[in-house]
């Protein structure tokens, strides 16, 4: 009975002993998770992004040659893809042929209108030439006129015989005649002149209408050499080739997504709790753990805080104002940026990958 009370107290004092050390531990860890949360801010919900760019054809065509696979690393300006450019060369013929077929109707256009404005029956010093015989003619009739009227009144007081009075007749009718017949002559030469730069009117506006074919037809050859040069599918940017799955002979349409390049720069993407963001700032120090590789850290920094919350993004956006309003935290997407280039393991990172952040906000 005696022996039993010592092993009792010996197995009491074990007990209090390790209690107190698991109190003490479990005090000092949560001394540390506290002080470790005031000066730092963590989540799990982070991934890897970077920029996808879709390859997309800008006409219609069948493969020729299929110059990447699945994986693949090409650097901008890189050939893809190669299209069959038989259809488009015709194209491009007969755009050319178009263009000189332009430029020689202009050439005709204009040989035909030098050819209209040189064949005008009169030009200004003749106009002045044939008015001057007409002012002279006149002149004439007139003089011819008053000697009839003069020989007419001698006639009848039987001073002159009547075959001088017939010759003033006559005189007078001749320069009539003349008067009359360059005055027809005149207008048939001003009608005819007339006619001649009205035409010349109507082949200068052939000209310009075939200039205007001429510009049609250049800028139909700068689309068909255009149109020439998208059989030559380059690669926008620099990073890796995913989800080719093509075939020589296949036929592709415009904006067809033919398959991606994931681009070599990445960064972080976290999302915080709003009640996390009070002492948080751009710049701020940041751990990373990505969940494939847990035994390495990852130095990195913020770069920049999301305008609005990740909701607010979302296809049906929370109208809190249509009936019973439930509160609930929101994230905001943190945006951070790797600051070490050099770590070697940086180049097994891949978008969409999980990761834990830690920033560090003192």
């Amino acid at each position: 009975m005696s022996e039993q009370v010592p092993n009792k107290k010996k197995i009491n004092s074990k007990f209090i002993a390790i209690l107190a050390v698991l109190i003490i531990g479990g005090g000092a860890f949560g001394f540390y998770k506290y002080q470790h949360a005031q000066v730092h801010q963590t989540t799990d919900d982070a991934q890897i992004e970077t920029n996808i760019t879709a390859i997309t054809p800008r006409i219609q065509a069948f493969i020729k040659e299929v110059r990447v696979k699945d994986n693949q690393y090409v650097k901008k300006g890189d050939t893809l893809l190669i299209l069959d450019a038989s259809d488009i060369n015709t194209k491009v013929e007969e755009a050319r042929a178009g263009v000189s077929q332009a430029e020689s109707g202009i050439t005709a256009a204009q040989a035909q209108t030098e050819a209209s404005t040189s064949t005008l029956p009169i030009t200004n010093s003749q106009v002045a030439a044939m008015n001057a015989n007409i002012d002279a003619a006149k002149a004439k009739l007139w003089q011819a006129t008053q000697d009839y009227n003069r020989y007419s009144n001698l006639y009848q007081d039987h001073s002159i015989t009547k075959q001088q009075f017939e010759q003033a007749r006559t005189a007078m009718l001749e320069a009539q005649a003349t008067v009359k017949g360059l005055e027809s002559q005149r207008l048939a030469t001003q009608n005819q002149t007339q006619a001649t730069i009205s035409q010349s009117h109507a082949v200068g506006s052939q000209v310009s209408v075939a200039k205007a074919n001429l510009e049609k037809s250049k800028a139909s050859l700068e689309a068909a050499k255009i149109n020439l040069s998208y059989t030559v599918i380059t690669a926008p940017v620099s990073g890796y080739v995913s989800r080719v799955d093509l075939q020589q002979g296949q036929l592709l349409n415009p904006g067809q997504q033919l398959f991606n390049i994931v681009d070599e720069h990445i960064w972080v993407v976290a999302n915080f709790k709003e009640t996390q963001l009070e002492k948080m700032r751009i710049g701020q120090k940041v751990e990373i753990k990505a969940d494939a590789y847990p035994n390495h850290k990852f130095e990195a920094k913020i770069g920049s805080f999301s305008p609005a919350t990740g909701a607010q993004f979302s296809l049906l956006p929370p109208d809190n104002a249509s009936g019973n309003f439930v509160k609930v935290v929101q994230r905001l997407p943190v945006s951070i940026e790797f600051v070490n280039p050099k770590d070697p393991m940086l180049k097994y990172l891949r978008p969409g990958m999980n990761l834990d952040v830690d920033v560090t906000t003192k």
